[in-house]
């Protein structure tokens, strides 16, 4: 069975996952992985961040140590001053697979992500990991279902969401409400590698298609391994068929117009 690994660390402990991988498949690293741009000036954040090959490089040490897929988000260096926030996947043997960047910034709560961060122009496109379909999002584009819509409609069952998600009231909650919100809907898996730190929450979790939540990894440094078993998934759509039962011709307006 496929096992998803979960690295809940803090900026810049990258490193240390490739000591803790056991037996994943596939290893899911937070946002802000090498770094916290929290207010931060534009320019010292393109001058900290990296270039998409420099973070394949430090994720292919990983995957070439544990023989694991392995994913991670980090500010990658745009036209100057912007940069991107960009997911990026490795194979085993360290070659890129494939890259997303955020689509929906975060502005909210007072901060303004779009102020350093160039948008990406397209969802994530659907990866085949030993056999399973994954598709990325990122940190709050948990709170766009059309996001996580289009990806199962695409044909992802697990949905990879690196994380940071920032502390506030009622924020941890509100993270699992809607990773398991978005689950549920499309009777996929949906796991959350989030960030953890001073103003980080972690709660890590992974939530199967029927929105229990098969582990959460609490406050802290943590790894975990966790099942993926794809039967879920086809009893999840058999059971509550709701991308069958769809009647996009009454939601035009979320469509494009479109009927289908």
């Amino acid at each position: 069975m496929f096992r998803l690994g979960i690295a809940q660390i803090q900026p810049g402990d990258v490193e240390k996952v490739a000591g803790l991988v056991k037996e994943a498949d596939l290893v899911l690293l937070p946002e802000y992985s090498l770094f916290d741009p929290t207010g931060l000036p534009a320019e010292e954040v393109w001058q900290r961040a990296t270039t998409l090959e420099d973070f394949v490089e430090r994720l292919g040490r990983i995957a070439s140590r544990s023989g694991a897929y392995v994913a991670g988000a980090f500010l990658e260096r745009g036209p100057r001053p912007r940069v991107y926030n960009t997911t990026a996947l490795v194979s085993p043997s360290g070659a890129l697979v494939g890259i997303y960047r955020k689509t929906h910034l975060f502005d909210a709560y007072g901060y303004r992500e779009s102020d350093v961060v160039e948008p990406g122009a397209e969802l994530s496109q659907v990866f085949d990991v030993k056999g399973v379909k994954v598709g990325f999002a990122v940190c709050f584009e948990l709170r766009f279902p059309e996001v996580f819509r289009e990806l199962a409609l695409a044909g992802v069952q697990l949905a990879a969401v690196p994380a940071a998600w920032y502390s506030g009231p009622l924020k941890e909650e509100t993270l699992h409400v809607l990773a398991r919100a978005r689950a549920v809907e499309n009777g996929i898996y949906v796991a959350v590698a989030a960030l953890y730190g001073q103003r980080f929450t972690g709660r890590s979790l992974v939530a199967n298609p029927f929105g229990v939540v098969e582990a959460e990894l609490g406050a802290g440094e943590r790894y975990r391994e966790v099942a993926i078993d794809l039967s879920l998934v086809e009893e999840a759509r058999k059971t509550v068929p709701t991308l069958n039962l769809r009647r996009p011709r009454l939601y035009k307006s979320l469509c494009g117009g479109k009927e289908t």
